[in-house]
């Protein structure tokens, strides 16, 4: 009787277990999203998940690039100048997607802490460290901006929004390639 007991035991903490890594994808989902580890493996982001990193990563280039307009270099403030105007044009384009009410999801109103913090540093600096910071920081965002639009584009589960993306690359790869040439 005892190791029936025990085998109760057993059985119920495996199945605990079970329950736990079964629902574990679905709370690491917006995890793998903002750790890169969805990026690394290419995994498609949720439609959330796209809208919410899409948005913010858009409002770090706004704010970001504004800084560059005041604080940067003469290519900086030529850079900044264009990412301030095509960050807001996709940023309002993304905007209509999910207002038009087929979106779950919702838009975020600022900066993620983690660019907030970069924003913070920038804020602080002048001259060549923060010609050196934001540069960097330009190539690093939009290398996984790039991965974020593409990974939907491919695989997104909302149409309207997977075209959008697959539309919106060609213009944040040439932020890219913009950026590289900043470091140079």
């Amino acid at each position: 009787m005892r190791l029936f007991s025990k085998l109760r035991v057993v059985n119920g903490a495996a199945f605990a277990i079970g329950c736990v890594l079964l629902a574990g994808p679905a709370w690491a989902q917006s995890l793998g999203e903002k750790t890169g580890v969805d990026s690394v493996l290419g995994i498609t982001p949720s439609t959330a998940d796209f809208v919410k990193e899409a948005g913010a990563s858009g409002l770090f280039e706004i704010d970001a690039s504004k800084l560059a307009e005041d604080k940067g270099n003469a290519p900086e403030k030529t850079f900044a100048a264009e990412m301030v105007t095509d960050h807001s044009r996709i940023g309002d384009e993304l905007k209509h997607l999910v207002g038009a009410g087929e979106l779950k999801a919702d838009l975020p109103t600022a900066p993620d802490n983690s660019q907030q913090t970069k924003l913070d540093k920038l804020k602080s600096e002048s001259g060549k460290d923060f010609s050196s910071d934001f540069d960097s920081i330009q190539v690093s965002a939009h290398k996984d901006a790039v991965s974020l639009f593409e990974r939907y584009a491919k695989g997104g589960d909302n149409a309207d929004l997977k075209q959008w993306a697959g539309k919106t690359l060609p213009t944040l790869r040439h932020h890219l390639e913009m950026a590289e040439n900043l470091t140079k």
